[in-house]
């Protein structure tokens, strides 16, 4: 997503340019003498890719992107049904 920032006195001047800028998939932050107080953004609710979803949850910080290479693990073995409740018993008897 393509990240433009303006000042508040121009973001109420051309505001219906803006919003034309967020609706071709814009963010706009707005800027009190130079520090951003607010953003524009498409609203929820569009037809984006997983891809473009993503990208925007960490633009806004709510998921990181993992460094760490994922581990696969094996699956776990079958025990034969009633294996557990058999092993159970046994402890019960001896103790």
């Amino acid at each position: 997503m393509k990240k433009s920032s303006i000042g508040i006195r121009e973001a109420r001047i051309n505001f219906s340019k803006l919003i034309q800028d967020v609706r071709s998939g814009m963010e706009i932050i707005i800027t009190d003498r130079g520090k951003p107080v607010a953003r524009l953004v498409p609203a929820q609710g569009q037809n984006l890719s997983l891809e473009e979803r993503i990208k925007n949850y960490e633009s806004c910080g709510l998921i990181e992107v993992c460094i760490h290479p994922v581990k696969t693990v094996e699956a776990p073995i079958e025990l034969p049904e009633g294996y557990v409740q058999s092993c159970i018993r046994e402890e019960q008897d001896d103790g």
